[in-house]
């Protein structure tokens, strides 16, 4: 009797350390092992452990979009070892729409509504008077003048290339011009137009008007759909360059490997099509792809590669909503079981992305062949860490600041270079890079 009783006693005294042990070991559980026990969890607390724990994205998304893979949404967060300088080299400017280093320290930069050209000196931190020889704009709405890029063979020629609005009849189209700047840089000869998107539409908004040379002395120039519905359906159209990746000649014709060029019912200019409203463009430094960010409607901001002939979806296909929290028709966000092109990633809720610029530098090592996006709103900049064509890590930067970023770039010496739309200039640097 006595042994029976104690042999229930060790049992059950085994069974309460036992039990006691697993609570214990459940405290200390790391996020890896809760993330995948999705057995136990619910989708909406998986998500949850996702978007507080590993995601840079810490706002509740605004869809109930399911993305086609893993990586293409609500990537893990990183942080930027390298301590940074951050400098305002510039305020009291307008939108600084477009910028381009055209000599060491040395920019080039648009002011959207008074269409302006101005040079900024990064080193102390000058301005120049207006370049004279600026086209006229319609600066209503988002438009004006925006972007600005050097010909390759500057140093010779001079060139300077611009996108704007520009009136025509029947309304506004995204214009490219260019112009010689003078020896003493005050002003812009002999500009002509080479390019107009049409059709002509009587709106202020969606212009795209991005613009970046390929290796071969060609332009890449991006265009918005002008935003409203039913003109946005143009994105699909080949008739029109609206809501476009466009490929010309630096005067302004069809670049004879175009995709299109063959077909009697479409445009020679178009690269790719069904884009909503692209602001960021840039070649990765590694695999010479071109890469664009575009506006989505609300969520659904898209980062693709452009490949030639490509349809990308916009208005069929979507993975936001409508400003007025609507459906984009009916809801369909799966782009390639329509037919069409998967973002590489999208940002849900957005991040309101304008200019980009891979880092092609070896001043900060751990940002070599990172993105870095402008954010419109939310205000910050956006750091994409791609591997094998796919975003594993994003960090958000200069969150404090309350700025509007517009475009970005980076200089020859390794300097991340920030314009917004308060009209400041920032510069981002390793520490101890400028002493």
């Amino acid at each position: 009797m006595t042994k029976v009783s104690w042999s229930r006693l060790m049992f059950f005294t085994m069974l309460i350390f036992v039990l006691a042990l697993a609570a214990c070991g459940n405290d200390d559980t790391t996020d890896e092992e809760s993330t995948n026990d999705s057995d136990a969890a619910t989708e909406e607390s998986a998500d949850e452990s996702t978007d507080t724990n590993t995601s840079a994205e810490s706002e509740p998304k605004v869809t109930k979009f399911e993305p086609a893979f893993q990586e293409q949404t609500r990537a893990p967060k990183v942080v930027t070892e390298t301590e940074l300088d951050v400098e305002v080299v510039v305020e009291g400017l307008g939108v600084s729409w477009g910028m381009v280093e055209f000599d060491t320290n040395r920019l080039l930069v648009t002011q959207r509504e008074s269409a302006e050209l101005l040079i900024i000196n990064l080193e102390d931190g000058s301005v120049s008077d207006p370049i004279e020889g600026t086209p006229e704009v319609n600066n209503e709405g988002q438009g004006g003048l925006l972007d600005v890029t050097i010909a390759p063979d500057f140093d010779e020629s001079r060139l300077v290339f611009m996108t704007f609005s520009q009136d025509i009849e029947g309304g506004t189209v995204t214009a490219v011009g260019k112009g010689v700047l003078s020896e003493d840089e005050a002003s812009l000869e002999d500009f002509e137009v080479i390019f107009q998107a049409v059709p002509a539409y009587d709106g202020a908004l969606h212009y795209g008007g991005r613009i970046i040379f390929d290796d071969d002395g060609n332009l890449f120039l991006t265009t918005g759909e002008r935003s409203d519905d039913p003109i946005r359906e143009r994105a699909q159209d080949l008739d029109a360059y609206l809501g476009k990746v466009i490929h010309i000649t630096q005067d302004g014709e069809a670049v004879d490997t175009n995709p299109f060029i063959e077909d009697e019912d479409a445009l020679d200019g178009i690269y790719s099509y069904g884009h909503r409203n692209i602001q960021g463009v840039d070649f990765h430094p590694e695999t010479g792809d071109l890469w664009t960010v575009e506006f989505g409607p609300q969520a659904g901001d898209e980062l693709n590669i452009i490949k030639p002939g490509s349809n990308y979806g916009w208005p069929i296909v979507s993975y936001g909503i409508e400003y007025t929290g609507d459906l984009v028709n009916d809801g369909i966000s799966e782009h390639e079981e329509q037919g069409f092109v998967e973002p590489v990633y999208y940002w849900d809720p957005t991040s309101a992305p304008s200019g980009m610029s891979f880092y092609d530098n070896d001043t900060i090592p751990e940002w070599k062949n990172n993105l870095f996006i402008g954010g419109l709103a939310p205000n910050y900049i956006v750091r994409v860490v791609i591997e094998n064509g796919l975003v594993v890590g994003e960090e958000r930067l200069l969150t404090e600041e309350a700025q509007r970023f517009r475009d970005i770039l980076v200089t020859e010496d390794g300097a991340l270079i920030a314009s917004t739309d308060g009209g400041m200039i920032y510069k981002i640097s390793a520490a101890g890079e400028g002493d």
